[in-house]
């Protein structure tokens, strides 16, 4: 085995941005690691090569231990992004650098530049200096370095990303060419899927610090395990169904499955996964080959050279839930992605508007993830309200739960009290799981957000120090939190209170697909200042409508409420009107240094009303500007270590 990582982890400023990694890569492999931006593929990279510390776990490289060792010992090379060319050495010099630094003699070291420049087709450039070359000759020349002293692993990390699309085709070819030449063991780090699928023989997909799935790039194309895979590669048709012995159902359709990604022989909820060109289009059902969907609305048409994209609308499909392409906030209508050929469309021409019979050649079943949870508990009695809230929602949720026990002292007789907890909550759910830590409740729960990524985590909010403990998970995880003061009974009518604009989206979102396990009604309500224009009313009106239509897809049955004055006096107000029994909010934004502080409105919100559970939404825009600034912070550190 050639790279052998294990158990990586990195952190800066405490943030995780690299979730305990372990990958194997054989010798002579062209391996891509694939991701959005700020995934954490660059700071993998940099660990290995000895530029970015190790917080945690190991590197090998082709069986040596090289964790503690300087860069210039692990026989690695590197290919940066902005070339990273000496600017006053000539193209020969730079190409010549790394062996000179290791005193090869001349005659070698010309032997050896004339070679390379050849193989990067680069001959005669030699007294060219950087200035004078075109960026993918420059990249060319950073190659040429990069494979100068025979490096046992190549590193590139997105050396693509500054040049235009027709030099990244040809330098993609030239880089694959040389690479099975030599038989360098390569990591290649990108964001593009095409530069991936194309170079890589097998690809590790990368989300926020966690190393998803490996394999190859049909494999991961075609059955991804995972929602993030299957959306992030290439665009995806997703949608929730239900698996049965012989197919998955959509809705009240049956569909006989040509793959599975081994969901399980029974009736349990499953996402379906087609591609664009799995779709079939005909003017009517009986012209389908395969199982029909139904009749949809053309939306869009895109030429896109060889072929044509369109966007399709079908109408809502009883007890199935849309998950990509995602459905505008709303809507109540299917989306769908589809591709042909230029042949196909000539054949059947189409129009925006037209109305069209959709049915799918292929389809492939992911096993559904369903909803994770976490609950926390110290043992005592004021913890108890939480811990059996959060099974109840989570045995109706179906939802995979782990119960976390932190104490000071992990005493036998704090394991024989998990135990009880464990036997006492643990019937009907599908899968639980008990933890125990000698640790006090922050450094307790972070170390368990930081191992296993959750969707809910249930707290009490009863105690000194919850809150405390709730802003640091909302800094630190990923995961929504439901805080809950006493003992409750299951809500059955939820306020969600919201603002227009992305956030408040997300609140609805999340609380519909967690309210929906449960049958609670919901009033989405939205509170303006008293001198609020006709203009904002307006607005309000609408995106609290379009709330309630959006639950009303999720099955929550939802009605809309609009109140003026000040925020914590009218949502009291509505809570104690509607005979409420749990409030949703949204999480505070991150601070301009990434720190979660539960202040302001929301902190006010929580401090006044101590009765009921209050669930705080993440909102997906917020993590992202967290994990930007994590991100940016992560390479500003590694700028300064370089």
């Amino acid at each position: 085995m050639s790279i052998l990582l294990e158990q990586l982890s990195k952190r800066y400023d405490g943030h995780p941005v690299v979730h305990s990694v372990s990958l194997e890569i054989a010798d002579g492999e062209f391996f891509v690691l694939l991701g959005p931006s700020g995934s954490g593929k660059s700071t993998i990279l940099r660990m290995i090569a000895g530029l970015s510390s190790i917080d945690h776990g190991r590197v090998v490289l082709r069986g040596r231990d090289v964790t503690r060792l300087q860069p210039q010992e692990r026989g690695v090379g590197f290919v940066f992004q902005n070339y990273a060319l000496f600017r006053h050495m000539s193209v020969a010099e730079n190409v010549e650098f790394g062996l000179k630094i290791r005193k090869i003699a001349p005659a070698e070291r010309r032997r050896r530049r004339d070679e390379l420049l050849e193989l990067v087709g680069l001959a005669g450039l030699g007294a060219r200096m950087p200035r004078q070359l075109s960026g993918g000759q420059q990249q060319r020349v950073a190659l040429a370095r990069a494979l100068a002293y025979a490096p046992e692993v190549l590193l590139l990390d997105e050396p693509f990303g500054a040049l235009d699309a027709k030099i990244r085709v040809e330098l993609r070819r030239n880089l694959r060419r040389i690479q099975r030449e030599i038989g360098t063991t390569t990591i290649f780090v990108t964001h593009d899927q095409e530069e991936a699928f194309e170079l890589g023989d097998r690809l590790g997909v990368m989300n926020v610090g966690r190393l998803l799935e490996v394999g190859p790039p049909e494999e991961l194309y075609q059955h991804p395990q995972t929602e993030f895979v299957a959306t992030f590669l290439g665009t995806a048709n997703l949608l929730v169904g239900r698996c049965t012995d012989d197919g998955v159902l959509v809705g009240t359709l049956h569909f006989p499955l040509s793959t599975a990604a081994r969901p399980g022989n029974g009736d349990r909820r499953v996402q379906v996964l087609f591609r664009p060109e799995d779709i079939a289009l005909a003017p009517s059902a009986e012209e389908l080959a395969g199982p029909t969907l139904g009749a949809a609305e053309v939306e869009q048409i895109t030429f896109a050279g060889s072929f044509e994209r369109l966007r399709l609308r079908l109408p809502p499909i009883a007890g199935v839930r849309p998950i990509a392409p995602e459905v505008p906030y709303g809507s109540d209508a299917v989306l769908l992605e589809a591709t042909r050929s230029q042949d196909q469309a000539r054949g059947f021409p189409l129009a925006p508007g037209a109305r069209v019979w959709v049915g799918v050649r292929r389809m492939h079943a992911l096993a559904h993830p369903g909803l994770r949870m976490l609950l926390l508990t110290d043992g005592t009695p004021a913890t108890q309200p939480a811990l059996e809230l959060g099974a109840q929602l989570a045995r109706l949720a179906h939802a995979r739960t782990t119960i976390l026990g932190y104490s000071r002292e992990n005493s036998p007789a704090f394991g024989q009290q998990m135990q009880q907890i464990r036997e006492s909550l643990g019937s009907g759910l599908p899968a639980l799981e008990t933890r125990q830590a000698d640790l006090p409740a922050i450094p307790a729960a972070l170390a368990e957000v930081e191992r296993q990524s959750y969707d809910l985590a249930v707290l009490s909010s009863h105690q000194a120090g919850d809150l405390d403990l709730a802003a640091q998970l909302l800094q630190r995880g990923d995961q929504h939190l439901l805080l809950v003061p006493d003992a409750q009974t299951l809500p059955e009518r939820v306020l969600i209170c919201v603002a227009a604009g992305e956030p408040g989206k997300d609140d609805v979102l999340f609380a519909g697909r967690l309210l929906r396990h449960f049958g609670a009604a919901a009033g989405v309500l939205s509170v303006l200042r008293a001198a609020a224009a006709p203009a904002e009313h307006e607005r309000a009106e609408r995106f609290i409508a379009a709330g309630v239509r959006t639950l009303a897809l999720l099955g929550v049955p939802a009605h809309s409420v609009l109140r003026q004055g000040a925020v914590i006096e009218q949502i009291a107000a509505e809570m104690a009107a509607g005979g409420y029994d749990m409030l949703v909010l949204g999480a505070p934004p991150p601070r301009d240094d990434g720190r979660a502080v539960l202040a302001g409105v929301v902190g006010e919100i929580l401090s006044a009303m101590t009765a009921r559970p209050v669930l705080l939404v993440r909102s997906a825009s917020v993590a992202r500007r967290r994990w930007h600034i994590v991100s940016r912070q992560s390479i500003d550190m590694q700028e300064i270590n370089r």
